[in-house]
């Protein structure tokens, strides 16, 4: 199936978004917060990626993702992986410090 990776994503997405308005984390009002975040280290690590698919360390099987490829090769997925979990990692951590501080 070729929605596998992306299906993936969208399911981390559904198991933290709801922690944004239920908890009140406020993490998606800081959206310049957010970006200064994610940014640097998925820059980082798309790099990675990219050396490790050039060097043929790591590949990525046709049949689990769209088939869009990004400047370098990379699926759309992946780059969207570095954004998404991140995300969900902050969400997570901004509710649980949250929770702790009632």
């Amino acid at each position: 199936m070729r929605l596998t990776y992306l299906a993936v994503l969208a399911g981390c997405l559904l198991c933290a978004l709801w922690l944004e308005p239920v908890l009140r984390v406020g993490v998606l009002r800081q959206v310049r917060r957010l970006a200064l975040t994610v940014a640097p280290v998925a820059a980082v690590f798309l790099l990675w990626d990219l050396a490790a698919v050039h060097s043929g360390w790591w590949s990525f099987d046709a049949a689990q993702i769209l088939g869009v490829r990004l400047p370098g090769g990379l699926p759309l997925e992946e780059a969207l992986f570095f954004v998404v979990v991140p995300l969900c990692a902050i969400l997570g951590y901004e509710a649980v410090r949250g929770v702790l501080k009632r």
